[in-house]
């Protein structure tokens, strides 16, 4: 082969390299359908609301098992945990039942406020008690002591036991700001630190009420009615939903600073389509139901 011919034969052999090059890139950049894959690791601690605490715990599985080098902690604590691990970085992400007080944002003023889902506070007695509704005065009455036997209010002859959160919980501040208008609790009031401990306190003392995240009703409690000007609503997703049910609020994760990272990848996942049927299935009011 003369020289020409040679160069010819090298000039066709390096454009079908750089063709099948071309070729099989293209074939090997996206996986099968086209849909590119996220490769996510690293560690998150996440802390506080125990109202929040089984919608991050049940996330943090589905989001661990979608991705096998991320690890997330959850624990719980209360809101006001929540809020000061967020803002002293002892937290990637606090957990909370409440909106930021003024002091905190004055303490924490980079703290972020994510709402991820919807609640509402049950009131629960237990379900030996015959009454089925209460007005939100009633209530505020018993929690201030003006009422101490279900008597008083058409029931049994029996002791009402009080039964609130402590003072690190945001479902109490909600509850305080709301039902009590910033009122003071009777002294006698039993005083728990998580959602489960006042179902459980309040499933185990017959003369006992308490208030709750809505996920936190089952068959051992009973969920009181509201009586508003002769009206009984349920606390129920499709009330706080339609707006009926009157004690409802946001649920919120915290991030000091925008969240980035590994932060921002984990309150997209809680707030897609995904992360909703969590909530959802954890007896919680989706954010766009």
């Amino acid at each position: 082969m003369d020289a020409k011919n040679k160069k010819n034969g090298f000039l066709w052999l390096s454009v079908f390299g750089l063709i099948a090059v071309l070729v099989i890139s293209g074939c090997t950049e996206n996986p099968p359908g086209g849909v590119e894959t996220k490769e996510l690791s690293g560690a998150l601690t996440v802390s506080g609301s125990t109202t929040v605490l089984p919608i991050a715990q049940q996330a943090a599985d589905a989001f661990m098992d979608k991705y096998s080098e991320v690890n997330i902690q959850v624990s719980g604590g209360g809101s006001g945990v929540g809020v000061q691990s967020a803002g002293t970085k002892t937290a990637d992400i606090g957990l909370s039942s409440r909106e930021l007080k003024d002091s905190e944002k004055k303490d924490y003023p980079d703290l972020v406020s994510y709402p991820i889902a919807k609640d509402g506070i049950a009131i629960i007695v237990n379900p030996k008690n015959t009454l089925s509704s209460l007005t939100e005065d009633q209530i505020k009455k018993i929690y201030e002591g003006t009422y101490t036997n279900w008597k008083d209010l058409g029931g049994n002859d029996r002791e009402i036991v009080v039964v609130s959160r402590d003072t690190a919980s945001g479902t109490r501040e909600f509850f305080l700001e709301h039902i009590m208008k910033k009122g003071n609790l009777t002294k006698k009031a039993l005083e728990k630190n998580a959602n489960g401990a006042v179902q459980q306190t309040v499933a185990q003392t017959p003369g006992a009420i308490g208030y709750v995240g809505l996920g936190y009703i089952d068959a051992t409690v009973k969920a009181i009615k509201i009586d508003k000007n002769g009206v009984l609503t349920e606390p129920t997703v499709k009330n706080i939903l339609d707006g009926k049910y009157p004690i409802s609020r946001d649920l919120y994760m915290i991030t000091n600073g925008p969240a980035a990272g590994l932060e921002k990848e984990f309150i997209d996942f809680i707030i897609s389509d995904e992360g909703q049927k969590i909530v959802e299935k954890e007896r919680f009011v989706p954010l766009l139901a």
